[in-house]
């Protein structure tokens, strides 16, 4: 296999379509052993192993049934020979949803890295999009 953009760009359809699915192994079938994954609200988890885990979890009672739709890759792009970035958008859709609110977009900042004759993500990102409006709300509420 070529050290491609389009196969690294595949990546988060691959994802997206496995989380549909309720498949946690399929998820992280792309990331490498040792991965470095900072979620939405600043778990990091520090390999696939510990991904996995917990997300089976989220996939069977929080998250279960829900669907990641509308996903784009915004741009890709090889940094350097066996090396790489991915950037994402997505909405996650709750069972009983038509449309998943704006508030439940996200956007995923991928590294990858060439391994083994394939892209692997190494490093990922996960973070909420928020318009400055809704941003402005958040930091006018008192804290706590």
């Amino acid at each position: 296999m070529e050290q491609s953009v389009e196969a690294m760009s595949a990546i988060p359809g691959r994802m997206y379509e496995a989380w549909n699915r309720g498949d946690v192994a399929g998820f992280f079938a792309d990331f490498a052993e040792d991965v470095l994954f900072a979620e939405l609200e600043g778990t990091v988890y520090r390999s696939r192993a510990e991904a996995v885990a917990a997300h089976e979890q989220i996939l069977g009672t929080v998250m279960k049934g829900s669907q990641l739709l509308r996903g784009e890759v915004v741009f890709a792009r090889i940094v350097s020979p066996g090396v790489g970035v991915v950037h994402s958008r997505v909405g996650i859709q709750m069972p009983g949803e038509e449309e998943p609110p704006s508030t439940r977009f996200s956007m995923q900042l991928f590294v990858t890295v060439w391994q083994n004759d394939r892209w692997v993500v190494t490093a990922l990102e996960n973070a909420r999009l928020l318009s400055l409006e809704s941003m402005a709300l958040l930091e006018s509420m008192p804290a706590g």
